[in-house]
């Protein structure tokens, strides 16, 4: 699925008719505070959008393919450029609708580097992240002497931070769309765009994979998405059939925050780092060699599915027999509940320090065991039931008028609830507040409900018949957010029917 990021010449090409009165509004005002800000008319906004992810989670950056969809929910940066007025300097001035939370910043950067404190929690980051990236990819395309214009940004975000709705992807593949449009690249290259974006994150201390950004560039309204990472990224849109009863993908928060950058050493960055030791060791003891994997693209160099892909190189066992072989393996290999430094060094033939180096060095970690076993165990089942669940979409279904697919959508459904079961007790990357609504929406009539995003808090997603989805929102208000202090806004945001979006869009101001 190739192809250049759409220039948009109306809302229309951007949201589904029924988002279009509540974006008009919000466009209005983005565009009418960037001329009060900036004392003239913003020249284009850039658009990336959030995503939830149906099934495949935390296997993204172990290089296995997943099935996210981008929501309505996005992120716009308003942009203006001017010249330059020093020889060694641009400037960038950053400002956000939510001005009082997020205060603006004006920077004097120099024409060769990017300078990014990723120990500072600071949201501009973001913004520098996807900048240094766009600028990598412009000198590679106009030689190492370019230099980029000034420029004048206001952002407005609808992506809720630390809600498992990848804001911090949509804003980083939206500031980077904002550069190199603004720098003259008027045809921007969406494979491009998303490998630049993934890198990029990275600078801000989180170990990304790569679905978030793939779902926020790639995304075609109306349908899923299916990502794979390797030989190299791909995308291709997947259609939902037409079923009896209509399923619709209800997204609930929890409103518990949990934020990458903050819970990283202990939590995502952890996992990233549990999963690729896990694939030296395997490799290692199952592969008998003291060599190391392939280099890959995955965040550390070294990822589960280089391990599957040496181990049955040559194979001609089907991709869902090889991944339950693989499950077997793991559960005879990796015996123990966890694994000191010191049992795993000599294993992948290392010393503790050499280890440390290698996996621990590039983003803050803590622990003293790693979970080599459990974190396999995920990464494989998970990818089977993404193609599982792929599989029963492409599945021809009766269409007989009248006919029920009731035994379709509770295929699909059972598969969002094995990933839940897993990211509860095998990858323990849920709470017991996503425990909770999954819980109270299955006794409602949801077929199957999980956890989306990184988990240990943020949202859970849903898949509701419509004809029991006010009974699953009830049950939520009754059994859930009435139990807890909300505002008012909260929890007009609290729960969003959501149809599958479009993905990342440059609309020009018409003066």
């Amino acid at each position: 699925m190739v192809g250049t990021v759409p220039v948009a010449k109306s809302l229309e090409d951007i949201y589904t008719e029924d988002a279009l009165p509540t974006q008009r509004a919000r466009w209005d005002q983005l565009l009418s505070q960037f001329k009060a800000n900036y004392s003239h008319p913003a020249h284009f906004v850039s658009r990336s959008p959030g995503r939830v992810n149906i099934i495949g989670e935390h296997i993204d950056y172990s290089l296995y393919s997943v099935l996210p969809m981008a929501i309505t929910a996005d992120v716009l940066l308003a942009v203006s450029t001017f010249e330059n007025s020093s020889p060694t300097s641009y400037k960038i001035k950053v400002s956000n609708v939510q001005a009082v939370k997020f205060p603006t910043h004006e920077f004097d950067l120099p024409f060769d580097a990017v300078d990014i404190d990723a120990s500072v929690h600071e949201w501009t980051n973001y913004f520098k992240s996807g900048l240094r990236g766009a600028l990598e990819l412009l000198r590679k395309k106009h030689g190492a002497d370019f230099k980029p214009k000034s420029m004048e940004i206001l952002m407005d975000g609808t992506v809720p931070a630390g809600g498992g709705l990848s804001s911090s992807a949509a804003f980083v593949s939206a500031s980077a769309l904002a550069v190199l449009y603004a720098n003259g690249y008027a045809s921007v290259d969406k494979t491009e765009l998303t490998e630049l974006a993934i890198v990029s994150e990275r600078a801000v201390g989180v170990n990304s994979g790569g679905m978030d950004q793939s779902a926020s560039v790639f995304s075609t309204r109306g349908s899923a998405l299916f990502v794979s990472f390797v030989p190299s990224l791909t995308a291709k849109t997947i259609q939902f059939p037409k079923t009896d009863p209509e399923l619709n993908f209800v997204i609930a928060q929890s409103f518990v925050t949990s934020n990458k950058h903050v819970t990283g050493p202990v939590c995502y960055n952890l996992r990233v780092v549990e999963c690729s030791l896990a694939a030296a060791y395997l490799h290692a003891v199952l592969n008998k060699t003291s060599s190391p994997l392939p280099k890959d693209a995955s965040p550390l160099g070294i990822s589960l599915q280089g391990f599957h892909d040496t181990y049955f190189k040559g194979s001609n066992k089907s991709i869902e027999e090889q991944l339950e072989e693989l499950i077997e393996l793991t559960k005879k290999t990796l015996t123990q509940d966890g694994y000191p430094r010191e049992e795993i060094a000599p294993i992948i033939h290392l010393t503790v320090p050499e280890l440390n180096e290698r996996f621990t060095s590039a983003f803050p970690i803590r622990a003293e065991k790693f979970k080599l076993r459990q974190r396999a165990l995920h990464v494989f089942s998970e990818a089977l039931r993404v193609l599982q669940f792929l599989s029963t979409l492409q599945s021809p279904i009766s269409q007989a008028p009248g006919s029920s697919t009731e035994a379709f959508n509770k295929k699909l459904g059972d598969l969002m609830n094995a990933t839940q079961d897993s990211c509860r007790d095998v990858y323990e990357c849920s709470c017991p507040e996503l425990d909770e609504l999954c819980t109270i929406a299955r006794n409602a009539g949801s077929y199957g409900s999980r956890l989306t995003g990184a988990g240990w808090g943020g949202c859970s997603v849903h898949l509701v018949p419509t004809d029991r989805v006010e009974s699953v929102k009830a049950a939520w208000e009754k059994d859930y957010y009435s139990k807890r202090n909300l505002t008012v806004e909260q929890k007009d945001a609290a729960v969003v029917v959501s149809k599958p979006g479009s993905g990342s869009a440059v609309f020009i101001v018409q003066a």
